[in-house]
């Protein structure tokens, strides 16, 4: 590393002067390694890490460096051309999505990194989406240049055609898979070639473009140009009168236009190969958006509801968003903070909006993955972790407590797949749910339940490596020995047909009974909508202060599940109807009463259970083609589609999770290993009679 005071010294760079950014791909991209060259070429690490080697500075917990992934977005800071770059490495891996949603939330820009080989794979298009959703500017990364079977302008065009971008061509490779030495920039016209073995610092610019390119070169420019002069009326204007743009307002117009998503900036390289890696770190500062750039963010007044704006400077007052809880062994919890506004002190107090909670700052933390240094303050536009909030939590708004500001919260996916957990001893059962509530606070996509019935803990995530990285944390992170069940499918239960039905809850006792009565209607809705509760009572026939027991009441009998213990969802319960008794009644006997009329309701509703279904895609050589896809049909599954990629074929389908335990294992004793595949949680369908009935009699 190099020594700490590079980045205190230049901590307070001017607003225009900070790039917020993270680098999100699908996995195996080479995201983790093209962040270790960013780090290497700044200067920020004095050795370039290795993933196959376990050295990366970005992958730092044991987990990672064993299985040569990214499991949580780390954060760091460098410099480039003194302009001050925060970068976030996110997870590729789609169990991993909230790391990736969160970060994307608090980020200014992107770069979004693909194989050139693959081209667009599945999750680079469920990544574009989430960038899509919180409107982030990005530039992207074609890496892997120098593999057999890189295809460049192939994968530009699906850029175009699957992700409907609006891709400009910055430079065009030179040579071709192991050939590949360098590029040509296609505004200034100019070879960079790196030809020595100096781990790319180096590299030779000249005016030389190879003989064999050089016409298509042009060609490119010329296209680079006229896509550039559309975004700009006075550029258009001097194009269509063929006068001279010089590169320098070709630049400008570029940055407006990557700012507006109307053009896609596009580069090539290879980082593991340690070449063109630098016009990345260019790009970045020409074209993504600093702080200045942003302007305002915008937000609510929690009391009123009105829109409020801050101004994304230094001078405003406090405004800052959580998106990250992590548990530290050495310092406890730490809270990432993305500061929008105004500036933050250590041993300050902040107001948390979500919460109505005043908390008190006692440490501020500049990060560098698993390393850190401390601050004494912090300004906007930077990402820090601070020490002390306790009731804080992910997508919480954090404020000057004189002017709090509500701002939009993150959106995480539900879990689809979930386990029985137990400890080895009686003794651990304390510990374990002590544990299981840390990392339910770091990650908002793992849920932890108690099934009452069975007296058994279930826990639940994005996808069987979910669990199986959470687990391994328990046992190494926390010392805890624990039995775990075979992972279960997260099915959930909903009704086919509407129904009315009645509870009336009475008992009588000496002295005070207990009164309750109500009468309801349930209505299907569609799937993914959840549970709304609608109430028509009219004259009081039940007192106002009874309608949220009965609704409570509702709530429960509902996550307990009516047919075989699901939580019930996707319809509507209108409550029209009741009586009460004015001395007997009381909040637990409506309580109970909206318990029964749901269970009796939901009975002639005609119950059904239904479950997540899969986008699962297979990759596999052609030979193997026909016993995949038979394998798949054989699963419930739905073929989609195939699509033919260089000497392989993609076979894109729907399956249901339930159907999926241990297709990894399936799938290399079908393809003799060399199948992969990807699949992430798409929607919910009702299960097959024959399969509840089977379920039933069990």
């Amino acid at each position: 590393m190099p020594p700490q005071s590079i980045i205190t010294k230049n901590r307070n760079v001017p607003l225009d002067k900070i790039r917020n950014i993270g680098i999100i791909a699908h996995i195996d991209s080479g995201k983790t390694t093209t962040t270790e060259r960013l780090l290497y070429y700044t200067g920020r690490t004095y050795k370039v890490g290795d993933i196959d080697e376990g050295t990366t500075q970005m992958d730092w917990m044991p987990q990672e460096r064993e299985r040569g992934i990214t499991i949580v977005s780390a954060a760091t800071t460098t410099f480039w051309k003194d302009v001050r770059i925060n970068i976030i490495d996110t997870p590729g891996h789609v169990d991993f999505t909230a790391e990736v949603e969160r970060s994307l939330r608090v980020l200014d820009g992107g770069v979004v990194i693909f194989d050139a080989e693959e081209g667009v794979q599945s999750q680079s298009e469920t990544v574009w989406r989430q960038a899509d959703k919180y409107k982030v500017p990005r530039i992207c990364f074609i890496n892997k240049m120098d593999k057999l079977g890189a295809n460049f302008e192939g994968t530009v065009n699906e850029i175009k055609d699957r992700l409907g971008a609006n891709p400009a061509v910055m430079n065009f490779p030179i040579g071709k898979e192991q050939e590949f030495k360098g590029v040509v920039d296609l505004l200034t016209l100019q070879s960079m070639i790196w030809d020595k073995n100096d781990l790319g610092t180096e590299y030779t610019v000249s005016k030389e473009i190879p003989s064999d390119i050089k016409n298509h070169v042009l060609k490119l420019r010329a296209q680079l140009v006229e896509k550039i002069a559309e975004t700009d009326d006075k550029l258009l204007d001097k194009y269509l009168n063929a006068q001279e743009i010089s590169v320098e307002e070709l630049k400008a117009a570029l940055r407006r236009a990557t700012m507006a998503y109307k053009l896609i900036p596009v580069y090539c390289g290879t980082s593991l190969r340690n070449k063109a890696v630098q016009p990345i770190l260019d790009a970045i500062v020409d074209y993504l958006p600093s702080p200045q750039d942003l302007k305002e963010i915008q937000g609510h007044d929690p009391k009123t509801g009105e829109v409020k704006k801050r101004a994304l400077t230094p001078e405003g007052k406090f405004t800052a968003l959580a998106f990250k809880i992590q548990l530290d062994p050495h310092v406890g919890k730490l809270t990432y903070v993305r500061i929008y506004s105004g500036t933050l002190e250590s041993g300050s107090y902040i107001y948390n909006v979500n919460r109505d909670k005043k908390e008190r700052v006692s440490r501020i933390l500049l990060m560098h993955a698993n390393q850190r240094e401390e601050i004494d303050k912090a300004y906007s536009g930077e990402i820090v972790a601070l020490v002390g909030p306790k009731e804080t939590r992910t997508g919480d708004s954090l404020s000057d407590p004189t002017d709090p500001i509500l701002l939009e919260k993150i959106t995480f996916p539900e879990p689809v797949i979930s386990l029985a957990i137990e400890p080895k001893t009686k003794a651990d059962q304390e510990k374990l749910s002590y544990s299981l509530q840390r990392l339910a606070e770091e990650d908002p996509t793992f849920k932890v339940k108690m099934n009452q019935e069975t007296g058994q803990t279930i826990m639940s995530g994005m996808g069987e490596l979910h669990l199986e990285i959470l687990v391994d944390r328990m046992k190494r992170e926390m010392g805890m020995n624990v039995v775990v069940g075979k992972p279960q499918v997260a099915y959930k239960e909903t009704v086919t047909k509407s129904a009315d039905a009645e509870g009336k809850y009475i008992k009588q006792t000496g002295g005070h009974g207990q009164y309750g009565h109500c009468l309801i209607k349930i209505d299907p809705l569609p799937r993914g909508t959840g549970f709304k509760f609608i109430n028509k009572i009219k004259g009081g026939v039940i007192p106002s202060e009874f309608i949220p027991s009965i609704e409570k009441g509702i709530i429960e009998a509902m996550d307990k599940g009516i047919l075989l213990g699901f939580p019930l969802t996707d319809f509507q319960t209108t409550l029209y109807d009741g009586s009460y008794h004015e001395v007997d009644s009381s909040d637990i006997a409506f309580k109970i009463a909206g318990s029964m009329a749901l269970q009796a309701a939901a009975k002639q509703a005609g119950l059904t259970l239904i479950e997540p279904i899969m986008k699962l895609e297979v990759t596999v050589p052609e030979e193997f083609m026909g016993v995949v896809i038979g394998d798949i049909s054989s699963k419930r599954g739905k073929i989609l589609g195939t699509e033919k990629r260089s000497r392989a074929v993609i076979i894109k389908s729907y399956v249901p999770l339930a159907e999926l335990s241990g297709y990894a294992t399936t799938l290399r004793s079908l393809t003799e290993g060399r199948g992969f595949f990807y699949m992430e949680p798409s929607h919910y369908e009702e299960v097959p009679h024959n399969i509840i009935a089977a379920m039933l009699n069990k």
